[in-house]
């Protein structure tokens, strides 16, 4: 390999020298891809001001061009719907199928449009209280880490994990021709010509055998630790300041309008280093929304664990762009990319120093029978050192130290991981004001859901046709066709915030039978569109999930203690016998039902309504009221800010919202921390929907079925 590779660069930089001017005289940096990790390789810059080139099998990638070689056409901006000159032999990209068919994440949900926030263009004024933009480029480093993340598994594990496999000769596709081919890429390139990539500059995939040129974008690693710009982690820097954020119109909770942004999908969904993986595939298969689908892979330990994002709405286009931010968001929870815990110490050395903390064990732990059962998982002591971040207090207006497990929730470092958080509380907005809202909100609703399913709380249905959203009326009629009926149920608890769960059930109770979804926010009619996406998403896949699933989900129909991941949870109810542990919130089928009550009965001003927060005109107001409404119920929140630079670049702000004492929700049965907490006892009795405190027989001995 070593042998080949140096023959190549000779190869390469005469048939440079033919081409005369500044190519003759550029610097080469050639270097074989996937004979080492990329990830544990160390911080130095490959080739310096050299143009990088890396090849593998018979594929070559040419970049990211350094400034210095000459001007690089990628820094010229066109916007992103706008075709750029392009160089010599190349042509855009296509998207690739994936490697894999679609399903539904273990540990993650799918988005709904009206939990992911669009992000500001680049021309949006900074924030005197933010870090200034980045706009750093890419180095070769950046591009080799990004190669590795979307290769495939077999590809990842070996180089990651070790095989012992070594190279069988000198690589065969690195032949004069192709070099003449590769050369022909660079002079083009340093002559002026070349893609315009927007905010990113290109990389070039030269197939070796055809001579085919495709060019990607290349976002910078967070985590490179050649190019990449670490933020500190202070308690100045953790001070979040709630400004004015006027909302994009009457009745909406976004800033702005999610088409109005520069957000091409190309640089994070890429065969060759897509930030979110190798691509984004439209589901043509949903006959309810226009669901796209992508994944990414991030390695915890000995394995590496999938990560599926993806948008559902009306059109394609938009999913797409939806999908994207979810991405982001996601990317940006599962381990804090661009600052590192500085804090590592017990809860009880904190305490003595006079540190304001979250205490995990309000948050939850797992059982001492999960422990026992999972030795490896070491439980949650006050004398444990574990590593903190910080975060603010939106109550209290102070620095906070919280759990880094609690806030990311695949955080390196297996042993730390007292507990196994999701993206609970993670949002992402064009402000801080709106980030947090929806943050805030995600926790809101899924307390509430566990207090109803676990509780068995009786809760008044909402009919949908009384809706002033005639989508909502009409995908409630479609849903009918498609042997679905659609109902929604008032799932206000504590707080005086509008909490709709959806369930879409089928009346013959054949297989799929139901599925469950979700919404919360200070407009009933926006909470009710959030769980209608989920489960108009959800149903029209289930009987055939269910079908192909069958013998799986029966036996966790028979023993919750299969029930492990994420997707166990709603797909068991797809088995008919499992509706029956939902006859509390549904009725027996066949029997007398509640009359459903509209909008106005519920949320309205008249008797029997319930008080409900209004919303204003700027997100900081509907935040602020919500913070005070969760206070004055004895509650904390606290605001971990998990932007990362390239989210920031883009004028996104990405949050973690910790309520601690509120109901956390997990995967798997035996995981469950809500059924251990004094909430869940207390909590129906508190708000008045119960005469006394719940008893373990009171609970609902079946999982939730929340997706």
């Amino acid at each position: 390999m070593a042998e080949g590779t140096r023959s190549f660069a000779e190869l390469l930089g005469e048939a440079l020298a033919r081409h005369g001017g500044t190519a003759a005289a550029v610097p080469l940096d050639v270097q074989p891809l996937g004979v080492q990790d990329a990830f544990t390789a160390d911080g130095s810059v490959p080739g310096g001001d050299a143009v990088p080139v890396r090849h593998y099998g018979r594929h070559a990638v040419v970049g990211p061009f350094p400034t210095r070689t000459g001007t690089d056409p990628s820094d010229r901006r066109t916007p992103p719907d706008q075709p750029g000159p392009q160089a010599p032999y190349d042509r855009p990209a296509t998207q690739a199928r994936p490697e894999r068919p679609a399903q539904q994440a273990p540990y993650d949900r799918p988005a709904t449009s009206d939990r992911l926030a669009p992000h500001a263009r680049n021309d949006r004024p900074a924030r005197p209280d933010r870090p200034a933009p980045h706009h750093h480029r890419p180095c070769a480093r950046c591009l080799e880490r990004r190669w590795q993340a979307v290769r495939s598994v077999a590809v990842r594990e070996a180089l990651e994990l070790g095989s012992g496999t070594g190279a069988a000769g000198p690589p065969p596709y690195l032949t004069p021709f192709a070099a003449e081919a590769v050369a022909g890429v660079i002079a083009a390139r340093l002559a002026g010509g070349g893609p315009e990539t927007g905010a990113f500059p290109a990389v070039h995939l030269v197939d070796l055998q055809t001579l085919a040129v495709r060019h990607y974008p290349l976002v910078p690693d967070p985590e490179c630790p050649g190019c990449a710009r670490p933020e500190p982690d202070s308690d100045e820097a953790a001070v979040l300041t709630l400004r004015p954020a006027p909302k994009l119109r009457p009745g909406g909770f976004r800033v702005r309008d999610i088409a109005d942004y520069e957000l091409p999908v190309q640089p994070y969904a890429n065969p060759v280093c897509g930030s979110l993986g190798p691509s984004v595939v439209q589901d043509v298969s949903s006959t309810s929304t226009s669901a796209t689908i992508g994944c990414f892979s991030l390695r915890s330990g000995p394995y590496l664990r999938e990560t599926f994002w993806g948008g559902h709405a009306d059109t394609f286009a938009e999913s797409m762009r939806i999908g994207v931010l979810e991405g982001l968001e996601r990317y940006a929870g599962m381990r804090s990319r661009s600052r590192h815990a500085q804090v590592r110490a017990s809860l009880h050395a904190l305490r003595a120093e006079g540190r304001a903390v979250v205490d995990p064990r309000v948050c939850g732990l797992y059982s001492d029978a999960f422990h026992r059962a999972n030795p490896r998982v070491r439980p949650f002591t006050p004398d444990r050192e574990v590593p903190w971040v910080r975060g603010w207090s939106l109550r209290d207006s102070r620095t906070v130290l919280v759990p880094e497990v609690l806030t990311y929730y695949h955080a390196p470092g297996l042993e730390n991981r007292f507990v196994q958080e999701s993206s609970n509380g993670c949002a992402s907005g064009g402000a801080l004001e709106e980030a947090a809202y929806f943050g805030l909100m995600e926790i809101v609703e899924r307390d509430a859901f566990l207090l109803a399913w676990y509780g068995r709380a009786a809760l008044p249905e909402i009919d949908a046709r009384t809706s002033r959203r005639p989508a909502v009326r009409h995908m409630v009629d479609r849903l009918e066709m498609y042997g679905y009926e659609a109902r929604f149920f008032d799932t206000r608890i504590t707080f005086p915030i509008p909490v709709v769960t959806g369930v879409a059930v089928r009346p013959d109770g054949g297989p799929g039978r139901m599925c469950f979804g979700a919404g919360a926010g200070l407009d009933p009619e926006a909470a009710l569109a959030g769980a209608l996406c989920e489960i108009a998403t959800d149903a029209v896949n289930l009987p055939g999930r269910t079908e192909r699933d069958e013998a799986r989900l029966r036996a966790m129909a028979t023993d919750f203690a299969k029930v492990e991941a994420l997707h166990d949870h709603p797909l068991a109810y797809g088995i008919p016998e499992m509706g029956d542990h939902a006859d509390f919130l549904l009725g027996a089928p066949g029997g007398v039902r509640p009359p459903a009550r509209s909008f106005a009965e519920l949320y309205g001003d008249g008797p029997g309504a319930r008080p409900v927060l209004p919303a204003s005109d700027d997100l900081r107001e509907d935040l602020l009221r919500c913070v005070d409404a969760v206070a004055a119920a004895g509650f904390d929140v606290v605001v971990v800010d998990q932007t990362m630079p390239e989210q920031r670049d883009l004028g996104l702000t990405t949050v973690s919202v910790i309520v601690p004492g509120l109901l956390p929700i997990d995967f798997g049965w035996t995981r469950q921390r809500a059924l251990g907490m004094p909430r869940l006892r207390t909590a129906l009795r508190e708000a008045g929907l119960r005469a006394a405190d719940l008893t373990d027989a009171d609970l609902n001995p079946a999982p939730h079925p929340f997706p």
